[in-house]
């Protein structure tokens, strides 16, 4: 049997989860709304994703626990 997640394991994963979420979702709308197609649109969400400073946002989680 797998040992349960810490609480504060749990915490940063859904911190860094709803960046995510946020970063995707924020450049896909930026870019439908400045008349990308969707296939453009993507990809500048997926460039959104791969540039997002993931050790911000676990250093944000943290002071905010």
């Amino acid at each position: 049997m797998s040992e349960q997640p810490q609480p504060e394991t749990i915490h940063l994963a859904e911190a860094v989860r709803q960046a995510c979420l946020e970063a995707v979702l924020h450049a896909y709308e930026d870019a439908a709304i400045r008349g990308l197609c969707a296939e453009g649109a993507w990809e500048c969400a997926v460039g959104a994703l791969r540039s997002l400073d993931v050790e911000e946002v676990i250093e944000q989680a943290r002071a905010n626990e």
